[in-house]
């Protein structure tokens, strides 16, 4: 047996590059960029090892205390600039690259020897190109390996754990491909029967392990990650500085602290890793039984280590299951796969061999996913006929599989682009900018003071400690922490929590229909069967349909449903049919997995043994004078999006002859049917029941050639029976609403989000079930959508045309072509197409008024998401099946409706299968955003407090204690910034939206003006102070030290003490967002007890506390004095409450838009909407525009 070798060559059509810095041979180029315009676009820029500048960057490291090898640690792309040259691609060791987010990453290019059989194009022969002589391969020099003429090597380089080779003849690295890409389905089913042993070695080698692992790195190896963190550098320097300025108490408990946060963080790190490593190795497969070609060029079977399989690797599937170690094609037999890891459902599929269609067919895993078992799926069970077995073809491994694609999304999350994060690190720098003035002014009062160089350094350095508090990034995500863990309380789990940010801007959310909005199951309302040139009248009881017609044989054998464990199992769909014929499913005797030679599964009458007389002689194979009616289904054709029909070939016992049944979309199965089958009621009656909400699913029948044999029969093409069909009649469901569908989508509504339906049914059913849900208002108009695409004729048309009302007395509205402002657009899958083609110009004006999408295809899906997005949409999409993928992953907010693993299918999971976690997902995020915000700008006044407080005492020869500094970081500001998270949702969804812009107009006055009251009333207080005739200001120290115990710094801490309540309170809102804040007992109760030891120390102060708080007292003096301090501090109070209700009521936001002059909206969907309705031919419906 003679294995013909098949080009693993990856396609260079998604390939560009620059050529840089070429040599005189135009052979080499040191920057390229790979596969442009995708997500895994990569722009590469080559680098070598030059000695001279690695000499001088060890030397300047040394100088330096060996801080630029920190920062190349944090930044290697530096080092490697700092450290090689630029040089061609062909040339380089080291390679700097930047994805398409502008994040950049470096790896080292690998060198490894290849022998003589190995794919020749990712040959390295020095004949072919030089390598430079710096780069090493296994410890010994390219030069050295290429001295030899036989010398043959393979460049590479890995990165997020997928693999870049170097390919000679073009001068590029390209992505290792499997057999998923440019492999004709032909060639699957011919060229692979098994390699060599020698010809999986190199494969092997090429392609590496076929294992997907998640590293769970040692706690020594997370503690140096950690500590290295610019956080704990930032607080390490801290602790430094604050020990050689005496606080050895404050420094000694943030060290403790630190530490105790480190090894928090390490535990939580190694948990996270070590669940996902479980998670990855549960699905993991040890051994596998593949085919392969021994020296006398015979296939024999044989057992393998899984992590040995390749591409092209023919894999025998056993026949009680197994978990699929890769992504594998089948080529013969069936099996049944739960693929509820991958897409979130979990109703069995039944997988079919793959079948040549159309010549030069290429092989696509997306496109033909109904005859690909993807790695992690579980295979319940395969079923092969007589002898032969369920073999299936190797097309991806390792990382390249689905499954492994899902855990590199994991492992490497896309950068979520939110305004909140970049506008929080702008802010951070703003506080340098303080800082800095803050360590101008300190320098300049300690020259005047005349103190030491050693002391004005210290105190300078350490305003930057107190303006820029190390703990502002971390308290960013306070409310997105809790907001986490309420969802899972509420079985809504998260596993993107920079999400639950983005989901309190929601704006709209796309719907799924089927399962989503309404009833998983469908309940059979009755069918109609074609009585010549018309449909019956509806029947609904199918027993009384003869169990001979055709439509009652469709509806027993078109389907795809299977026994497990005793329980019939399949699409909810196909099971309720089936059901309603009452026939009986006959499979293999437990136990027995082949087939019988004639057919796999029986269908049949199941109230009676039913006996049919023998047709004409000429078709009798061998049976009695009467033989039982039994049809025994041949083959299955699986639904798929793409087609939206299945069919199966069938056969009658008794007869030779076999016969085709299909099931799907009237409009597809009628452009299947001659035209002559076609009854001549069919659009009116159809219209009838769509419009009431029913789904409705034509049947069509063919008698097939024949000479149709059985072994033809599983090859033929699905093309080549699926046309000239006769028309049969329709099957009528009843698709109810969900109850919680209803309240949602109002509740939605009245918070001014709006809602989209997106779904793979019939327009005019979707239509129905969007009137029903309250999508659709009563009074509001619904325009369709009627494109049609160019012919040799005329160019594509676009026109809009009235649905047809649910009632006769509604048609009256619809005569007039004056369309009121509250009008909705349903769209088809078909005009989508069209118009995204043909009318590119038009689509937001489609997608900003389109409320119904309806035979939408996954990627259709996926792509209105997109476009919705390309107008400003914050889009969420709320999906429950495998279709969905696509739109949830493509969405800021994807929520499956899934009991499967929270990882998977989208951002969000929920258990409950219906849409109410839609408004509690919006619900946490604005609570969440609301308490970022809010506890991200109390930290930053706490830092203004402090650094007000430290610049005023360092004008009078003082500053805090020890003690102090330790009572207002540890007990009040931790304390505080932990529980202010605490605060929940507000159970109400409002029209109000969340502030998102952390530096808008808004935000900013409420900042500074806040900043601004803090500094007034320290400044009031210290100057009231001087203003007393018993007060003796401080004079200047004999020595360096300061003067702690005073009354300076025991009124500026008085009063500031109290600045940290009174911002916790005025940034604690309530509604609309969040709860009230006596809601939040921890926080009440903290604030309470803060607030009541701060009245102790002011008005009746022990004499214990005061001394180890270094304040100064005089028992029973001063009281008025005191009391003034208390109004003070409570008139500041209601001015900062006053203010940020001013803000926070929206007020202020409609007077910046007056003084700025706000003359329109920023966001697109706004101007597209005053676009069209400014624009008088909107809609075009009296006549049709054209299109390119």
């Amino acid at each position: 047996m003679t294995h013909r070798k098949t080009d693993l060559r990856p396609t260079l059509s998604s390939m560009s590059y620059d050529r840089l810095g070429e040599n005189p041979g135009g052979l080499s180029h040191h920057q390229a960029v790979l596969q442009p315009g995708t997500e895994e676009e990569l722009t590469l820029h080559g680098y070598r090892s030059s000695p001279c500048q690695t000499f001088f960057f060890h030397l300047l490291s040394v100088l330096t205390l060996g801080s630029l090898y920190l920062v190349t640690y944090w930044r290697p792309e530096w080092r490697v600039t700092w450290t090689s040259r630029k040089c061609a691609l062909t040339e380089a060791k080291f390679l700097i690259l930047v994805d398409r987010d502008g994040k950049t990453h470096v790896e080292t290019v690998h060198v490894e020897d290849v022998g003589t059989g190995f794919p020749k194009q990712y040959v390295v022969t020095p004949h072919r190109v030089g390598v430079e002589s710096g780069a090493t391969v296994n410890g010994a020099s390219d030069s050295t390996h290429l001295t030899g003429a036989s010398q043959r090597v393979m460049r590479y380089f890995l990165y997020q754990h997928v693999k870049y080779v170097w390919v000679p003849e073009k001068l590029i690295f390209l992505r290792l491909t499997g057999l998923d890409q440019n492999t004709l389905i032909s060639s699957l089913l011919t060229d692979f029967r098994g390699f060599t042993v020698e010809e999986e070695m190199q494969r092997q080698q090429l392609h590496g392990s076929n294992v997907i692992s998640v590293e769970v790195r040692s706690y020594l190896s997370l503690l140096v990650t950690e500590v290295l963190n610019p956080f704990y550098i930032f607080q390490g320097a801290s602790i430094i500085l604050w020990s050689f300025d005496d606080y050895y108490l404050y420094a000694s408990c943030i060290f403790f602290i630190s530490m105790l946060s480190v090894l928090i963080s390490l535990y939580e790190t190694r948990k996270q890793s070590q669940s996902l490593h479980d998670m990855v190795e549960a699905s993991n497969v040890s051994s596998v039984s593949v085919l392969r070609i021994t020296s006398e060029k015979t296939s024999v079977e044989a057992t393998v280590d899984s992590k040995e399989l390749v591409p092209g690797d023919v894999v025998v599937v056993p026949p009680e299951g197994c978990t699929m170690p890769c992504d594998a094609v089948l080529i013969s037999g069936t099996a049944i796969v739960n693929e509820s890891m991958l897409t979130g459902e979990s109703v069995p599929v039944t997988k079919t061999p793959i079948t040549v269609s159309e010549e030069a067919e290429v092989y696509s895993a997306e496109q033909h996913k109904r005859h690909t078992l993807f790695c992690g799926t579980s295979v319940i069970q395969t079923r092969y006929y007589g002898s032969a077995q369920v073999l299936a073809v190797v097309v991806r491994t390792g990382f390249n599989t689905a499954k492994g694609e899902l855990v590199r999304s994991i492992l490497y999350p896309r950068p979520l682009d939110f305004k909140f994060y970049k506008d929080a690190m702008k802010f951070i720098l703003f506080l340098f900018f303080i800082a800095s003035i803050g360590m101008s002014y300190s320098i300049y009062i300690y020259t005047i003071h005349e103190e030491g160089f050693v002391k004005t350094l210290i105190r300078t350095l350490d305003i930057v400690t107190i303006v820029v508090p190390p703990a502002l990034p971390a308290a960013m995500t306070v409310g997105t922490y809790y907001a986490q863990s309420r969802l899972k309380k509420k079985a809504i789990f998260c596993i993107s929590p920079p999400r639950i940010n983005v989901s309190g801007k929601i704006k709209l959310v796309c719907f799924d229909k089927t399962g989503t909005l309404t009833e998983d199951g469908l309940e059979v309302w009755g069918v109609l069967e074609v009585k010549g040139t018309h449909l019956g009248s509806p029947v609904m009881d199918m027993s009384t349909i003869n169990y001979s017609s055709h439509l009652m044989a469709a509806m027993a054998s078109c389907h795809s449903l299977t026994y497990l464990h005793g329980t019939l199992t399949g699409d909810p769909l196909d099971v309720k049919m089936f059901e309603a014929t009452k026939w009986t499913l006959e499979e293999p005797a437990p136990g027995s997995t082949n087939y019988d030679q004639v057919t796999p599964t029986i269908v049949k009458p199941s109230h009676q043994e039913t006996y049919v007389d023998p047709p004409r002689h000429s078709d009798v194979i061998e049976t009695p004078f009467q033989v039982p009616y039994e049809i025994g289904i041949v083959r299955q054709f699986p639904f798929s999006s793409s087609t939206q029909r299945m069919s199966v070939i069938v056969r009658v016992l008794g007869q030779q002859q076999m016969d085709l049944y299909v099931k799907g979309a009237p409009e597809v199965i009628m452009n299947l049917c001659v035209s002559e089958s076609l009854p001549d009621d069919l659009g009116t009656i159809l219209n009838e029941y769509t419009l009431q909400g029913f789904r409705v699913i034509a049947i069509a029948h063919r008698r097939l050639q024949t000479k149709l044999s059985w072994h033809a029969a599983q090859r033929i093409p699905r093309t080549q029976v699926e046309k000239d069909l006769v028309f049969v009649g329709l099957l009528v469901l009843q698709n109810m609403l969900k109850p919680e569908t209803t309240p949602v989508i109002r509740k939605l509504a009245k918070a001014n989000i709006r809602t989209v339906m997106v779904t793979g049914d019939n327009i005019l059913t979707a239509i129905s079930v969007a009137r029903d849900c309250d999508m659709v208002g009563t009074s509001d108009r619904i325009l369709v959508a009627k494109a049609s695409p160019p012919t040799e004729d005329q160019p594509a048309t676009l026109i809009f045309e009235p649905a047809h009302a649910p009632n006769p007395a509604s048609n009256v509205k619809n005569v007039c072509l004056n369309i009121d402002p509250k009008y909705h657009l349903a769209v088809s899958g078909k005009a989508w197409s069209v118009i995204c083609q043909h009318f590119p110009d038009l689509v937001p004006r489609v997608v900003a008024r389109g409320t119904v999408f309806a035979r939408m295809s996954p990627d259709q899906k996926a792509h209105l998401v997109e476009e919705l997005q390309a107008i400003n949409y914050i889009v969420a999409m709320c999906g429950d099946g495998a279709n969905d993928c696509g739109a949830l992953k493509a969405a800021h907010v994807g929520i499956s409706l899934s009991e499967a693993e929270a990882s998977v299918a989208a951002p969000f999971t929920s258990h409950t299968s219906n849409i109410s976690c839609v408004p509690q997902v919006v619900c946490e995020g604005r609570c969440a955003l609301t308490t970022n915000f809010s506890v991200f700008k109390f930290m930053a006044l706490y830092s203004i407090i402090q650094f007000v407080s430290v610049l005023i005492l360092y004008s009078a020869y003082s500053n805090l204690s020890d003690a102090q500094y330790l009572y207002i970081d540890l007990f009040i500001v931790t304390v505080i910034a932990i529980f202010m998270g605490y605060t929940g949702p507000s159970e109400e969804l409002v029209p109000q939206k969340p502030l998102g812009n952390l530096l808008g107009a808004a935000n900013m006055f409420s900042i500074l003006s806040q900043i601004f009251l803090v500094i007034l009333f320290q400044v009031v207080a210290y100057f009231f102070l001087l203003q007393q005739l018993w007060f003796e200001p401080n004079k200047p120290p004999k020595d360096e030290s300061d003067i702690l115990v005073c009354w300076e710094a025991t009124v500026i801490f008085y009063v500031s003490s109290f600045q940290y309540l009174i911002l916790c309170i005025t940034y604690s809102p309530g509604k609309p967002f969040r709860k009230r804040l006596i809601s939040n007992a921890w926080l009440t109760v903290a604030l309470l007890v803060l607030g009541t030891v701060n009245l102790l120390m002011v008005l009746s102060p022990w004499s214990w506390l005061m001394n180890f708080m270094s304040l100064y007292y005089e028992a029973n003096k001063h009281m008025m004095f005191r009391i003034t301090l208390l109004l003070m501090v409570s008139i500041h109070m209601i001015i900062s409450y006053c203010t940020e209700l001013l803000v926070t009521s929206g007020s202020l936001k409609k007077c910046f838009q007056c003084v700025t002059c706000k003359r329109g909206p920023k966001n697109k969907y706004k101007i597209v909407l005053q676009d069209i309705e400014a624009d008088p031919t909107w809609p075009p419906m009296s006549a049709p525009l054209y299109g390119l």
